[in-house]
């Protein structure tokens, strides 16, 4: 990366970290504060590409206070793509779980079983099984757990590869600012954890406008 900054766009694209940041980009993967030179690459490049992607009718953003990009399509050029609504509840839990003093006292750091009790505590078990498997019917209880488990695990994997959360060892989730977009129905409120969650246990959870990722439903 040209730590002197870019003078044209042909630098920008002649930088080693362009193609694999594009591709990132128009997969619907968002770039994080942590991510080091990707980010800062973004940071000294954001003049010359947020030109070049309204070619494409895309719309490069930049969540300073967050510190994350991510790609928003504009038009029918780069195909709209949308979380379904079991990786938007999960995404919500885990954007309550990012707001918490507590897992930020901790790095930011969760647990896949940090997550299920969340969710278990904002929508109650029953109803948490119902939303996450719904072409399942008559299951018993240890079976229904078993799916609402594979079904936030399978969620997480895929918000992962978004760049929401990135996995580290010990089965720990690191927890990303960019979880801040499942927040946006909420901006500016004093409480957002709070406000969210009364958003999340009134079963709001389709995903609004730009607030869904490229993501298609399955």
């Amino acid at each position: 990366m040209n730590s002197d900054g870019f003078r044209r766009l042909e630098e920008v694209v002649l930088d080693p970290v362009f193609a694999e940041i594009d591709t990132d980009l128009r997969q619907g993967r968002h770039i994080n504060s942590h991510e080091g030179e990707r980010y800062e690459f973004l940071r000294d490049a954001q003049e010359y590409l947020e030109r070049f992607y309204r070619q494409y009718d895309c719309e490069l953003r930049h969540a300073a206070d967050g510190g994350y990009f991510y790609l928003v399509p504009t038009g029918d050029r780069l195909r709209r793509r949308r979380l379904t609504g079991a990786e938007m509840l999960v995404g919500q839990a885990l954007a309550i779980l990012y707001l918490d003093p507590e897992h930020l006292r901790s790095g930011g750091l969760v647990t896949n079983e940090h997550v299920l009790r969340r969710l278990a505590a904002l929508v109650g078990e029953e109803r948490l099984a119902a939303v996450l498997s719904p072409r399942r019917r008559r299951q018993d209880e240890r079976v229904a757990q078993e799916n609402v488990r594979e079904e936030v695990e399978k969620a997480i994997r895929t918000l992962a590869g978004l760049g929401f959360v990135h996995g580290v060892d010990g089965g720990h989730i690191r927890l990303c600012p960019s979880l801040l977009r499942f927040a946006e129905p909420v901006r500016g409120l004093e409480d957002r954890s709070e406000a969210l969650a009364r958003l999340i246990a009134r079963g709001e959870i389709a995903p609004r406008g730009d607030d869904a990722t490229h993501e298609e439903e399955a």
